[in-house]
């Protein structure tokens, strides 16, 4: 089924339903399926070709993913812009994407007036203004589109739109069309365009549908706190196909989450590990009634496994773990919330997992010459079925890097256990290679996150004289709490030996992340390797 697909199944289920709720707004079904109808019309009045690149620049606004609904229904490819990321990585992806329109909120007008002269390849600019559904002005406390600087001659998204039909054209779509094409992030350096389809979207979707099971009289409410640009927005969909309303803050601040889950009754959100962190801290956590809570979702990056057990203690037993990349989508695995018990408790091993491979792709773990290895061997782990991406966008010889023989190769490496379990230990570019032996940063990290004082780490190779590299712990500290450097290390002695244990700590006061919560192991390790020739 096409990606719109699942948003117009929402809106048969609950037409007067609300579907978003966000920006002192809300849009019922029937109300935003009119207003992605009126895009598609003014996108194909525009003479885009099937495929074309659009993007939407803004921060979490209801009329914002409408846009992206629009640009689906049209036959487009949304490129999805973090209105967090710095001007000149906005400008690389929309240029080298070869965006052709660019959708964007009114907050983002002097971002777009820097890059608008330097963008040929856009044609048409939209501002999104704040009328809300049929006309209704925002309660959100943004003053008119008038009363701020914007680009001249860009209309706005009402007048864009203004007198055009508000059903759906007939657009005929094959399921290897391209939908989206996403940002690996740039943490590694610049960002790739990773192309993902109908059909890999339509199988991620597929996956958290299976996985996230209800009864049929419960009333599903979706909390998009992380940028929906990010994963959080394609996860929204599998709730919007059960006709379901979607909660959309502007942020994922401890006390808004705490808020909104409570307030509106939200059943599950999607979080990365960094905010989860920072609820299990927030002193007013224990206030709020998250009685509704079935599924918190945890996923983009490795999770302490005691902060999970807190985590699970402190919610229930709603933590669901979804392991994916933008290569695959959100969906190569998942471990529902029994799951990360056994006997009814948390098992310490079973939290390090990241659950089983989901039903409808092949996983494998493989050696170097790409050998699939039995359980309880390291090795890549390689994937193969309809999620994974049709390919990096203008970049074959990249793609033929990662896709062989069908099987991407995604870069972390783990193991399965015997009941089927996978477990990512590392990945294969963070290895530390100290005195010619391996060191894996994860493991280190596992043992660091467990100390109560740690709010959060990571853990790089550092120059060193003899051994090459030598691991080294950058922490944060929990806000009022003490550990000083030789505590922590004699902690990693116990639990790893001297070898694996970090021969540095180093302690500050945030630790560099990327808008999507991700912490940027490539801006700390380059502070330790500037002025080296080398680094390694």
């Amino acid at each position: 089924m096409a990606i719109i697909d699942f948003f117009d199944r929402g809106r048969r289920l609950n037409p007067s339903g609300a579907a978003y709720v966000g920006a002192g707004q809300t849009w019922t079904f029937d109300e935003a399926g009119r207003l992605s109808c009126r895009i598609a019309h003014a996108l194909g009045r525009a003479g885009l070709a099937r495929e074309a690149k659009a993007g939407v620049l803004s921060p979490n606004d209801p009329r914002a993913w409408i846009c992206v609904l629009g640009i689906w229904r049209a036959g487009l490819a949304w490129v999805p812009l973090n209105p967090a990321h710095p001007a000149g990585e906005l400008h690389h992806v929309i240029d080298a994407f070869d965006c052709e329109v660019l959708f964007y909120h009114p907050s983002m007008a002097p971002v777009v007036a820097e890059l608008a002269p330097s963008l040929p390849k856009v044609r048409h600019y939209v501002r999104l203004d704040d009328d809300g559904p049929a006309g209704r002005p925002s309660q959100s406390g943004h003053s008119s589109p008038a009363d701020r600087p914007s680009p001249a001659g860009h209309p706005s998204l009402s007048a864009w739109t203004a007198g055009l039909p508000d059903t759906a054209p007939d657009l005929p779509y094959a399921m290897d069309d391209v939908v989206a094409v996403t940002s690996t992030g740039g943490t590694t350096g610049l960002p790739k365009g990773v192309m993902n389809t109908h059909r890999t979207f339509a199988v991620c979707l597929a996956h958290f549908l299976m996985s996230m099971q209800y009864r049929a009289d419960e009333k599903i409410v979706n909390l998009a706190a992380l940028p929906m640009t990010h994963a959080s927005g394609v996860f929204s969909l599998a709730a919007t196909a059960r006709g379901a309303t979607v909660v959309i803050l502007p942020k994922a601040e401890p006390a808004a989450v705490l808020d909104a889950v409570e307030r509106h009754r939200v059943t599950e959100l999607f979080l990365a590990p960094t905010v989860v962190y920072r609820l299990l801290e927030a002193p007013e956590v224990t206030r709020h009634d998250l009685s509704s809570l079935r599924y918190l979702v945890y996923a983009a990056a490795p999770m302490s496994t005691e902060k999970l057990r807190l985590a699970i203690d402190l919610f229930g037993p709603v933590m669901t773990e979804a392991y994916g990349l933008a290569e695959a989508f959100a969906g190569i695995s998942f471990m529902r919330p029994e799951e990360h018990l056994v006997d009814g408790r948390p098992d310490p091993a079973r939290l390090a997992s990241c659950g089983r491979p989901n039903p409808l792709i092949t996983v494998e773990i493989h050696d170097d010459d790409d050998n699939p290895l039995p359980p309880g061997t390291s090795g890549e782990i390689c994937v193969r079925g309809d999620l994974v991406m049709k390919g990096y966008y203008k970049a074959p010889e990249k793609t033929a890097e990662t896709v062989v023989d069908g099987w991407l190769h995604t870069g972390d490496i783990g193991h399965f256990d015997q009941d089927g379990y996978l477990f990512i230990t590392d990945r294969k570019k963070d290895m530390i290679i100290s005195g010619g032996l391996n060191i894996y940063p994860s493991e280190i990290e596992q043992v660091i996150w467990g100390h109560p004082a740690v709010q959060d780490c990571a853990v790089v190779g550092a120059p060193h004289p003899d051994w090459g590299e030598a691991a080294t712990a950058v922490v944060e500290l929990n806000p009022g709490a003490h550990a000083d450097a030789a505590e922590l290390i004699a902690l990693c002695k116990a639990r790893l030996g001297s070898v694996r244990a970090p021969k540095h700590v180093d302690f500050v006061d945030s630790l560099p992340r990327s808008a999507n919560g991700k912490v940027l192991k490539r801006t700390i390790r380059d502070r330790y390797w500037s002025g080296h020739a080398r680094r390694i």
